[in-house]
């Protein structure tokens, strides 16, 4: 399947298209299905519920990541997960014609999520085992940027094209082709990455699966034995559960009937007001949030970063209230939204790399840490449309607005102390969780 080169190939040839394989299966999963299954005319509590299920697979992606220490090569890994993913996502495609369409969708898609999820770790397994750390750090910034160019392609290209493919054929041909086009894209990445991922070797073959499962579990325990760890958990869990249910309905809301309390927008409008003004607005929210907390530190910057987060999720219920007709207002407000979840966003992380994963196993705890926090994503996410069918739109941005209070109140109670060096380049992405 993969051919080790003999060459170090230049980081360039392979960290962008490799992070853009991370990238759209996890929104494919996460973004475009809900709408994908709110233009077939699915319920809104079905839509948040089963799409929330799904992502359970990165919550629990570091309990067998210590497993995959086991392969002979990591390059191999991340190919194989590649293509399983892209023949699951065109899989996908197929059952949209079937009458059980639904069931066997999210089945596959769940598949879609756990290959995505094992291909993350392999991913930034080889991206630290293949670059040094002056590397590391100098392509950090690429690793986000095409991480997010995921969201980019699939919000901004593919679910406009889907949206111009509804109006000449059914919902149910028109989003086949969309997600023929992410599996082709991924099954053409893995291809393409046989001959350009390095080929390293592993040097922890050796080890038995007794020391594997020992160390795992020592890394749990010496998790769990943090000072302060509950509250710090609490603290995660809380931090998200505003943005899990306001990215879940946000794009139904957008889609809903106007008759029905919803803006009315197109697939291709949705698309459109998320896909471009919105990721562009998240990546300027999270470069500012980052120099800002540097700024500040920590500390002082975590509540500024909490309110950043949430209050500007009130646009949603300006336009609940007002359902403006013109799209450049709705896609104003929304940028505003996203500038605001990318700047608070990056307080989670600092607080998981300098307060949760200081000690003898950084790396592993911090995974641990960021499964906790998605999580905190994926419960919300599940709930949110049960509590919005029953609290109508208008209501249910009230009570995200009121969710985020909890947080808020906890960042007064934690104890951040200053880290004392500065942090080693973490590899992977942030945009996911």
């Amino acid at each position: 399947m993969t051919t080790e080169n003999t060459a170090p190939r230049h980081p360039m040839r392979w960290v962008p298209t490799l992070y853009l394989a991370e990238g759209l299966p996890f929104y494919a999963v996460a973004l475009v299905a809900s709408l994908m299954y709110k233009s077939m005319g699915v319920a809104n509590d079905e839509i948040a519920y089963w799409t929330g299920l799904i992502t359970f697979a990165w919550v629990f992606k570091s309990l067998w990541s210590p497993f995959l220490e086991a392969a002979s090569s990591k390059k191999f890994l991340v190919v194989m997960f590649q293509l399983i993913g892209g023949v699951c996502l065109g899989l996908v495609a197929l059952s949209l014609q079937l009458p059980m369409y639904f069931a066997i969708s999210i089945a596959l898609l769940g598949l879609v999520a756990i290959a995505a999820a094992t291909h993350d770790i392999a991913a930034d397994g080889l991206y630290i085992a293949s670059l040094s750390n002056k590397q590391q750090a100098a392509y950090a910034g690429w690793q986000g940027a095409f991480f997010n160019a995921g969201k980019f392609i699939s919000l901004g290209g593919l679910v406009v094209l889907a949206g111009h493919l509804e109006k000449s054929m059914p919902p149910a041909q028109a989003w086949a082709v969309i997600f023929g086009i992410l599996g082709s894209m991924m099954i053409a990445l893995a291809l393409y990455h046989s001959w350009a991922l390095p080929g390293t070797k592993n040097t922890n073959t050796d080890a038995s699966m007794r020391s594997v499962f020992l160390t795992l579990k020592d890394v749990i325990i010496t998790f769990f034995q943090k000072p302060g760890i509950w509250l710090a958990i609490l603290f995660i869990l809380l931090f998200r559960v505003g943005e899990g249910q306001i990215q879940t309905i946000g794009p139904l809301f957008l889609r809903e009937a106007k008759n029905l309390g919803g803006l009315g927008l197109s697939t291709a409008e949705v698309g459109i007001v998320y896909g471009t003004a919105g990721t562009i607005a998240f990546l300027g929210g999270s470069i500012l949030g980052g120099y800002f907390a540097s700024w500040l530190g920590l500390k002082r910057a975590l509540p500024w970063l909490i309110l950043a987060m949430n209050v500007p999720n009130l646009v949603f219920f300006f336009l609940s209230t007002s359902l403006p007709e013109n799209l450049a207002i709705v896609a104003t407000a929304l940028s505003f939204e996203m500038f605001g979840y990318g700047f608070g966003f990056v307080g989670l992380i600092l607080f998981m790399m300098q307060v949760i994963a200081v000690g003898k196993y950084q790396t592993a705890h911090y995974a641990l840490a960021t499964g906790v926090m998605q999580l905190g994503l994926v419960v919300p996410k599940m709930v949110s449309g049960s509590i919005q069918m029953s609290l109508g739109y208008k209501n249910f941005f009230i009570w995200v607005l009121i969710s985020a209070i909890p947080v808020l109140l906890m960042s007064r109670l934690l104890v951040i102390k200053t880290p004392v060096k500065t942090a080693p380049a973490v590899s992977g992405n942030t945009a996911e969780a």
